[in-house]
């Protein structure tokens, strides 16, 4: 297998089909990918459409069903447990993110040995500007005070070789913070711009404090500023 998607959902039903469908557009040949979908206990009917799916399409399909609702952290990390590619792909089934752009992730694994993995920035961020702030500041404060490097406006939409699956794989954290991760265990990574598009169905499940929570849970992860605070 050379091309693994691996897709969480978490109350995605609307999508499922239109995600798979953009991905069979940008890729014709569905013998060379595989979609790893994993349902992370929507209240809807995700999983019915997702078996629906496997069942109609011609497409090569996992589907990974959570019991509850663990967040999008321990399904990137199922994900990367079960695919089998040479290139592994993290995207969300809103379309927010073109599988079109992956095309050209592998592109340039395919033309440059040196670079390991390929990550998009969000270039124009269709939210208010409270949240564009918060993020933004958050970026930079997570550069300055932890011991790795963070790019501001790094999403989980990116392509990386199987080395670095191995070695994220292999990081045994029980709290993972996944863009810090990625930067953690090193590898060559190149960097571009795209624009988030409008999602087709749904609503985003992120919130303030949802944001919040999450990064904290990443600046205590990777930095010793936080005990060096405390005992002092």
């Amino acid at each position: 297998m050379k091309q693994s998607f691996i897709c969480p959902c978490y109350n995605e039903e609307k999508n499922i089909k239109p995600f798979a469908k953009a991905v069979l557009d940008a890729f014709a040949n569905t013998d060379e990918y595989e979609l790893v979908f994993i349902n992370d206990g929507s209240a809807d009917n995700t999983i019915g459409e997702l078996k629906k799916l496997k069942k109609e399409s011609c497409q090569n399909i996992k589907i990974i069903n959570f019991s509850r609702n663990f967040g999008k952290e321990a399904a990137m990390y199922a994900g990367l447990e079960h695919c089998c590619g040479e290139y592994i792909t993290i995207i969300d089934t809103d379309l927010q993110q073109n599988p079109e752009i992956v095309k050209e992730m592998i592109n340039i694994l395919e033309n440059d040995k040196s670079v390991d993995s390929v990550c998009a920035c969000q270039e124009n961020r269709h939210e208010n500007a409270f949240f564009k702030f918060c993020k933004k500041s958050f970026y930079k404060f997570a550069d300055k005070y932890t011991d790795t490097h963070f790019v501001d406006g790094a999403s989980d939409f990116r392509t990386f070789r199987k080395s670095v699956k191995d070695a994220i794989l292999s990081m045994g954290e029980y709290y993972r913070f996944s863009k810090g991760i990625f930067s953690w265990v090193g590898f060559k990574t190149k960097w571009f711009d795209y624009e988030n598009i409008e999602r087709v169905a749904g609503t985003t499940k992120w919130n303030f404090w949802g944001l919040f929570k999450y990064s904290i849970e990443g600046i205590v992860g990777f930095s010793t500023t936080p005990l060096l605070i405390a005992a002092g």
